[in-house]
């Protein structure tokens, strides 16, 4: 029997209080600037077993200005920014040659909570982009050296083989280069904090750089 999508999407409820524990954000006593706020948030996730809490859709727009998302791994945040990765040459890697702008948006469901960051992004040297890279797992080098991300695929047998060769490799060299990686990071120009309500009063919380700080505002859900 086929599915009746529209039947299913109206049988969903948004954050089931059997499995959703909606806490407050309080404006008055948020910090001066996102990032704490930010770790504060990502911890609390953690710690109420949200699934791949470092996960994050990144959107970014093409030479003729069309947007295009994916989900990616956050690598890091600090003071320089949130960092991302992926090869020089694959689609996101080329859009952001092309127009290095991006967002990024963290959605964490068990906890009605969402992050947007958005702002200019740069690569990192290359040598932090392959410091970073080797940390990571042997799988995450595996993927790496499989490369010719976002290239035509011939067919899944020609994938299983590449990738064969390159676990071979990753765990022969574990600090083989690819100088195709590249560590993306995003300085952020605006953050925002959604605080989801069960009656709907949904807290927004939005800071903007002003080059020398941080201003913080509240918007209308």
């Amino acid at each position: 029997m086929a599915t009746d999508l529209h039947e299913l999407l109206r049988s969903l409820r948004v954050w089931d209080p059997q499995v959703t524990r909606l806490p407050s954000l309080d404006p008055t006593t948020a910090p001066a600037a996102p990032l704490p706020l930010f770790a504060e948030w990502f911890a609390a996730a953690v710690a109420a077993g949200q699934t791949e809490p470092h996960t994050m859709s990144l959107a970014t727009s093409d030479e003729a200005g069309l947007p295009d998302a994916r989900i990616v791994m956050l690598h890091g945040a600090d003071e320089t920014g949130w960092s991302f990765a992926s090869h020089a040459g694959s689609r996101k890697g080329r859009h952001l040659t092309a127009r290095p702008y991006a967002a990024l948006c963290f959605y964490w469901p068990v906890l009605g909570r969402q992050v947007r960051v958005r702002g200019p992004v740069s690569a990192a040297p290359s040598e932090e982009a392959q410091g970073d890279l080797h940390a990571r797992s042997t799988g995450a080098l595996a993927a790496a050296l499989t490369g010719r991300q976002s290239e035509i695929l011939g067919s899944v047998e020609e994938l299983a083989r590449a990738s064969e060769s390159a676990w071979e490799r990753a765990r022969s060299e574990p600090e083989a280069p690819v100088p195709s990686w590249t560590l993306y990071r995003l300085r952020p120009q605006e953050v925002e904090f959604f605080q989801g309500d069960e009656a709907r009063r949904h807290v927004r919380l939005r800071y903007r750089s002003t080059g020398e700080g941080w201003t913080r505002e509240l918007l209308w859900p």
